[in-house]
């Protein structure tokens, strides 16, 4: 059988830590996952990945495993066979077995610890899904719920990996932010001792009004030159309904009005910061053209002057 280099696999040094471990497998997860990925491996890849994770996310087997590899220079794809006497100290007589979903590197390594040949696979609970979900940022404001349609990878009854399609309804809390995770308990994928959860990670829709920095909220409110020149009272449409702000006289395209707690709800509730955008009224007719004639004669303005 060929060699597997683990840390390889999800690209982390053989000193990584746990967190270290999980951080990477959770990011290669999301990048290859069959729903997300428009790669042509990616369902071969994520079966890579739960692999490693199953044998370095697990302290005695990734003591086994770096116990093998000690003082050995192992390659990915070199031909291999473990020690006859490797992992005698390791195990308790059936805690390792073989998982269904691995290699062949896998089932012979683990299958064999603690001593007495293969022995029958304790039942386990079903991998983590990992996918995505895009939302308006309306739905965080408010709260929602939302039907996504995830592609599952399941085994038929000739133990063949198959796929197949599912709806699934969400409920969006209020107050969720980009890059948060909605777990889903029992969402996952099927396994002798329960399914395992599904985590959603939540994004938002891009939307040429709005930019999103954490909890703050940056809207681009379009507004007249006399509204900056004059000042007065406007009337916005924001994420959480009306508001009626006041602009200063002589305030300039790219101001920022800031409110306090207008951006996404939550413990501590965001900002909303309103960026003023002059909008020049078009000049297709005779009487527009004239009276931007006259504001050139009359004012004398030079925007460029003392740049």
């Amino acid at each position: 059988m060929e060699y597997k280099d683990y840390y390889q696999t999800l690209g982390v040094p053989k000193t990584a830590t746990e967190e270290e471990i999980k951080k990477a497998y959770r990011k290669l997860v999301r990048k290859y996952h069959p729903d997300v990925s428009k790669e042509a491996d990616a369902q071969h890849k994520t079966q890579e990945l739960n692999e490693a994770y199953g044998v370095l996310g697990d302290a005695e087997k990734r003591a086994a495993y770096d116990e093998l590899g000690r003082g050995q220079q192992y390659r990915a794809g070199q031909e291999f066979r473990p020690p006859p006497d490797w992992g005698r100290g390791f195990g308790n007589g059936g805690g390792f077995g073989g998982d269904a979903m691995g290699s062949d590197f896998f089932a012979d390594l683990f299958a064999n610890l603690g001593g007495g040949g293969r022995r029958r696979q304790a039942p386990r609970r079903g991998e983590d899904s990992h996918a995505s979900i895009s939302i308006d940022l309306a739905d965080s404001y408010h709260g929602a719920t939302r039907t996504i349609g995830l592609t599952v990878a399941e085994r038929d009854a000739q133990d063949r990996i198959v796929t197949r399609e599912r709806n699934l309804s969400v409920n969006i809390p209020k107050g969720v932010t980009a890059g948060q995770q909605l777990r889903l308990s029992g969402q996952g994928q099927p396994g002798a001792a329960g399914p395992g959860d599904l985590y959603l990670e939540i994004q938002f829709r891009p939307n040429a009004r709005y930019r999103i920095d954490g909890r703050d909220v940056y809207e681009t409110v379009p507004v007249a030159p006399w509204e900056l020149a004059l000042g007065g009272e406007i009337d916005v449409e924001t994420p959480s309904g009306k508001v009626t702000v006041t602009v200063p006289a002589g305030s300039q395209s790219g101001r920022k009005l800031r409110l306090r707690g207008r951006g996404i709800p939550g413990k501590t509730a965001g900002d909303l910061y309103l960026l003023l955008e002059v909008v020049l009224p078009p000049a297709t007719t005779d009487k527009a053209r004239e009276f931007y004639r006259t504001m050139a004669r009359e004012l004398a303005f030079n925007p460029r002057a003392g740049g």
